[in-house]
């Protein structure tokens, strides 16, 4: 039987106490293995978290979790967790501030798609941004999927998690960052002045940007397009828009 093998991002979180305590934490998980027919309250609790989340649930046998354990005391359930460090706001603007430039932030309002999230921090480092910010709730955090989705670009591009994603483009304001959000019924982004100190904010795969964080942006881009359907995948049109303040930057 193959043991389970974590990278070095990763690490094991075993126990129902323990388990129940990461989500409510707001820690990523990643896979969670659970014992098959367990179905108690506090695996219950366990299993409502990991829908939520969008964690990938393993029903197995006692042999195997006792396999996987490390700890000896798994009680029926063992979670993967991402490890990854989240960066602070300052790292942001030290790296601006180090290759001498104004800062470039991508702002992520809900963004749900692990591999959005990924490609969106790629895109981030190729495009030149410093920093990618994303809320704390209702949105993926930096999970193992995420990661690889980066191709390595997380190893690079400061990632930081806020509590209320409005209020800290109102304290970003203050330092002197404007901030254009994506929505379709905006300005053609071509004309509008997307050079200086900025931060692109892009919206939930679904509902794009909310109404109070796009009440706080400076300008509304909209990408201009000629197909036949309406919109874009959140991650391409990050990367659109990314490149246009890249080209901008350049004239």
């Amino acid at each position: 039987m193959e043991k389970e093998i974590l990278t070095p991002n990763e690490e094991k979180i075993e126990g129902r106490n323990a388990v129940i305590e990461a989500y409510r934490s707001g820690k990523t998980i990643d896979k969670v293995y659970i014992l098959d027919g367990c179905q108690d309250g506090p695996v219950s609790t366990i299993r409502r978290e990991a829908k939520k989340q969008g964690t990938l649930i393993k029903f197995v046998s006692r042999e195997r979790l006792d396999q996987i354990s490390e700890t000896g005391k798994h009680q029926g359930v063992i979670a993967i967790a991402a490890a990854y460090k989240y960066s602070e706001m300052e790292d942001i603007f030290e790296l601006a501030q180090a290759r001498n430039e104004d800062p470039f932030v991508f702002v992520l309002d809900g963004i749900e798609d692990p591999h959005n999230l990924g490609a969106i921090i790629r895109t981030a480092n190729l495009s030149g941004a410093h920093g990618v910010i994303i809320p704390k709730n209702r949105a993926v955090g930096l999970t193992a999927t995420v990661a690889k989705a980066s191709a390595g670009a997380l190893n690079y591009t400061p990632v930081v998690k806020v509590t209320n994603i409005a209020q800290t483009i109102e304290e970003l304001k203050k330092r002197g960052l404007w901030f254009a959000c994506a929505d379709m019924d905006g300005t053609t982004m071509y004309k509008l002045n997307l050079k200086g100190a900025i931060g692109l904010v892009i919206g939930n795969e679904g509902s794009g940007v909310s109404r109070l964080v796009k009440e706080k942006c400076d300008m509304i881009a909209s990408i201009p397009m000629k197909g036949d359907i309406d919109s874009l995948n959140a991650s391409v049109a990050a990367g659109v828009l990314a490149f246009e303040v890249v080209r901008q930057r350049l004239s």
